[in-house]
């Protein structure tokens, strides 16, 4: 049994949807998975409301239990994700590197573009070896807006 509820930010819609332990899925849009119940429980409006301060510039990092779902790998490059700091970005290769896996660079990006749980692990923040923004399931210009939104957040 999993719950959702959508929230309306700047960037527009998002589902966020937890399992009743932790965070399992942020969707683009108003996309509630089968079966969820559709209830704003105490661990969705934490989520939603940790979301609204990123998004207002005011939180840096989420402080959620996150529960994504994929193999072994794909996890490994999740949890890298995480390590990207606000307002920084890193390459595919940097990633594949991190973990274990310098020649993993497709590989990584392909697990990039499976992040269940976007903003929160923050695949926007990795970019190509030229420095050029690629490939974001929100679409380059949420990326665009999300990095200049950090940039212009960050700390120090």
């Amino acid at each position: 049994m999993c719950n959702a509820f959508c929230y309306d930010t700047r960037l527009g819609m998002i589902t966020v949807v937890e399992n009743g332990e932790a965070i399992t899925n942020i969707n683009f849009g108003e996309v509630i998975p089968e079966g969820a119940v559709i209830e704003e429980t105490p661990l969705l409006e934490k989520a939603g409301s940790e979301l609204k301060e990123y998004f207002e510039g005011e939180r840096k990092s989420f402080d959620l239990p996150l529960a994504p779902q994929g193999t072994e790998f794909l996890i490994k490059v999740w949890k890298a994700l995480q390590d990207i700091p606000y307002g920084k970005t890193c390459t595919y290769k940097e990633i594949a590197e991190s973990v274990g896996n310098p020649k993993a660079c497709r590989a990584v990006g392909m697990a990039n573009n499976r992040n269940p749980i976007p903003f929160i692990i923050p695949c926007h923040r990795v970019i190509g070896a030229n420095g050029k923004l690629v490939g974001y399931a929100g679409g380059l210009e949420m990326k665009e807006e999300l990095l200049r939104m950090e940039k212009e957040n960050e700390p120090g």
